[in-house]
């Protein structure tokens, strides 16, 4: 099991959750959280990874260890880095730096909804040797994409929260900017398909079993090729 993990970051406190291999594969990960903040979902993901072999940091990009498991509460705080893509990008550059601090010779990341924009931030900067986006959010930052790093997506084409239009737009950009990316989409598949907690039973939002076993499988494949 991993630990609460201070780091910081131009004055701010971040609170993340650092899961340690016992057997380490020489590579670091982040996972960026959904929009409610790390919770006990990213924290068990942390511990899976670390499993594998990976130092792994559960990411805080709100400040404060900041969670909530109140949805209404947390579209608010979403807003607050939605409206400061620079703040959110800075707060991911920090994590990666704090990880790069352990030793590791490659760090990937991963993120989900709300942190699958984050680790993409990261990407568009060229930062990160890696990244992952599940059910992630694809909508551009203010400022220009440079040349990425290899990238993964796992897409539920139903996803109201990133749109076929959308979807393709962002293929379009990986094209222009990353040399080896990569996208696995999935039918009858929407938003947040990997938490089982969200099996609420809709068409376009909630877990997919079968998208959820694959999605892991090409995670697990694509970071022991791109980092180990």
């Amino acid at each position: 099991m991993g630990k609460r993990h201070v780091y910081k970051t131009a004055g701010e406190t971040m609170v993340g959750y650092r899961a340690k291999p016992d057997a380490p594969n020489g590579a670091g990960l982040l996972i960026a959280p959904a929009f409610c903040g790390l919770r006990e979902f990213e924290m068990k993901q942390a511990d899976r990874f670390a499993a594998l072999g990976y130092d792994v940091l559960a990411v805080d990009y709100y400040g404060d260890g900041w969670r909530t498991e109140d949805a209404d509460a947390a579209s608010v705080k979403m807003a607050t880095v939605q409206n400061d893509r620079a703040a959110l990008l800075r707060r991911m550059r920090a994590a990666l730096a704090e990880v790069r601090g352990w030793g590791p010779a490659k760090v990937g990341a991963m993120g989900f909804c709300l942190g699958g924009k984050a680790v993409l931030d990261l990407a568009r900067a060229g930062d990160g040797d890696a990244a992952v986006l599940l059910h992630g959010v694809y909508d551009r930052p203010p400022f220009e994409t440079v040349a990425m790093p290899p990238v993964l997506l796992c897409h539920g084409w139903n996803d109201p929260l990133a749109l076929p239009a959308q979807f393709g737009k962002l293929a379009a950009e990986l094209d222009e900017h990353s040399s080896d990316w990569h996208a696995l989409c999935f039918g009858r598949t929407g938003h947040a398909f990997t938490n089982p907690a969200r099996a609420d039973g809709t068409s376009d939002m909630g877990y997919v079993k079968r998208s959820a076993d694959r999605s892991w499988a090409a995670v697990e494949a694509f970071l022991a090729q791109q980092l180990t």
